[in-house]
């Protein structure tokens, strides 16, 4: 399976945000864009004139690397939301959102998104009382999604039991049991990620 394998702290760097891809230590001091917030590379520092296309391009890369998705599985998503009854923009993050490592992550199993698309590729979440190992894998309304009874044991899921995220409106979850439900499709206002959609669109639509 092809993933990205460079340094994460790097990406952030590159769009000149925090993308908040390593969890927890985006909030410490260690954080790479908190001691240089320039783009990596020899001419990071220096300030570039950026075109219209520059601008639409970072939004498409910031986009990808929240998500952690390469760029022939964007193309695909923006493909299957320009097909898509509604507006192409919000229907790309919706699919986005509904992948079973994100909401994994929304759940609070993995401090980042990339922890939390580990735990389902190894295999420690079922969807609906079948196992899923497919990070990709799009969940729907009522699914139903939780953690595997050998899996629960594990410390690694009791530390995410005993400190609980606050959901999203679309979420709903029985952290006790360790499940989670899916109630409603996500909409724009339920997506905090700091990405302009449309664009996105006026990118692919060139």
């Amino acid at each position: 399976m092809a993933r990205y394998t460079g340094a994460t702290c790097r990406l952030c760097r590159r769009e000149g945000m925090k993308l908040f891809l390593k969890g927890d230590r985006c909030y410490t001091d260690k954080c790479a864009f908190s001691r240089r917030s320039y783009a990596p590379g020899q001419h990071g520092a220096s300030k570039k004139k950026v075109s219209n296309y520059g601008v639409q391009l970072r939004e498409k890369q910031k986009a990808k690397r929240i998500y952690g998705v390469l760029e022939s599985q964007f193309r695909t998503y923006y493909d299957k939301a320009e097909h898509m009854t509604g507006i192409t923009g919000e229907n790309l993050l919706k699919l986005l959102e509904l992948r079973l490592d994100n909401v994994a992550y929304k759940l609070g199993y993995g401090a980042s998104r990339s922890e939390a698309r580990q735990l389902v590729n190894h295999g420690h979440f079922l969807v609906n009382g079948k196992k899923v190992d497919i990070a990709s894998y799009k969940v729907s309304v009522n699914d139903l999604i939780s953690v595997s009874e050998k899996s629960r044991g594990t410390e690694k899921f009791k530390v995410f039991a005993e400190n609980p995220k606050t959901l999203p409106k679309w979420i709903e979850a029985n952290i006790e049991n360790y499940e989670g439900k899916i109630v409603a499709e996500p909409t724009r206002d339920d997506i905090e990620i700091p990405v302009n959609e449309t664009l996105i669109v006026e990118l692919y639509s060139k």
